[in-house]
């Protein structure tokens, strides 16, 4: 079997791009693929094949990054045909090749309706996804709610329990150091594992300054007396404005500021002109999701995130 990206030929591009995105897992159609091909988020060499010995197509692997990224971030789409005896294998080799040539391993996301794990098709697609990932290193999953805002939900109004403004790069660090602290989220959890909060205040700090959006939008939630509550940072993907980061320093939490900070970021993007507004949380953060919920924040998807845990 040949594994290969799609960089040798114009028409090996092309086919690889048409090649059919059949099976119960949603997948990118052809034109969306040409569309991020265009926009620089897929690129030739980001795009995988597995071939038999006569050329045929057998599985196909994309994965995704932005425009300026120099490797890529996500795997975006996985498929094997239906005639593979044993696609988990085939799609392993086909991912071995890949991380080979990044000299990385990067995360894994598969979007689901709720309720996938009742589907037996459904289920039985993610489990050979799974088992191919975990085989080449992405054997640390989270399970994430992908939440969706429209103006049609509304915003409310400040309350004044909180006052925002912005903040220095230093107390903008600051803030990210504390909130790590008892986070809920597994990312963050995972990431102190291996670093330290400083460094991980860092490394929030420059990915979020590096998502399409501007360090201008955030800010710093302080108590009316002064006293820091929190952290907004407003985002944007390259395709709409994002939820970004939030949250609220472990001594003023269980107050329902949480509430207030999500509220001026919706805030925010809707005075914008925001037609959509879109967040995530991990399924097990449920103060979190209680709050999306609260403000009129709808689940449009799960997402399924399979990574390396050493990354």
């Amino acid at each position: 079997m040949l594994f290969r990206a799609a960089t040798a030929d114009p028409a090996d591009l092309d086919r690889a791009v048409a090649h059919p995105a059949d099976g119960p897992v949603p997948a990118l159609t052809t034109e969306k693929i040409r569309e991020e091909l265009a926009g620089n988020r897929i690129r030739p060499e980001w795009v995988w094949t597995a071939e038999d010995e006569d050329g045929e197509i057998l599985a196909r692997a994309l994965w995704w990054g932005r425009a300026d990224s120099e490797r890529p971030i996500a795997l975006d789409c996985l498929q094997v045909g239906a005639g593979v005896a044993d696609p988990a294998a085939v799609a392993a080799g086909l991912l071995d090749a890949g991380h080979a040539a990044f000299g990385r391993r990067p995360g894994y996301n598969i979007s689901l309706p709720r309720g996938w794990r009742a589907d037996p098709e459904l289920a039985a697609a993610v489990a050979w996804r799974r088992e191919a990932a975990n085989r080449t290193g992405l054997t640390r999953e989270i399970e994430r709610l992908r939440y969706e805002w429209t103006p049609a939900a509304g915003t409310a109004e400040p309350t004044g329990r909180l006052v925002f403004r912005e903040g220095t790069d230093e107390e903008v660090l600051d803030a990210f150091v504390r909130l790590s602290r008892d986070s809920l989220d597994l990312a963050t959890q995972h990431e102190l594992e291996l670093m330290d909060a400083e460094q991980l205040a860092r490394e929030d700090f420059e990915f979020y300054r590096d998502c399409p959006g501007e360090r201008s939008w955030w800010r710093l939630a302080h108590l009316p007396d002064g006293r820091l509550a929190g952290l907004a940072v407003p985002a944007a993907t390259p395709y709409h404005r994002n939820v970004g980061y939030l949250g609220v320093v472990p001594e003023q939490r269980g107050q329902g500021l949480i509430d207030e900070i999500l509220a001026e970021i919706t805030r925010f993007h809707a005075a914008a002109g925001a037609e959509r507004i879109t967040a995530t949380t991990d399924t097990v953060n449920l103060p979190m999701a209680a709050a999306f919920d609260r403000a009129g924040y709808e689940v449009t998807e799960i997402r399924l995130v399979l990574e390396d845990p050493a990354r």
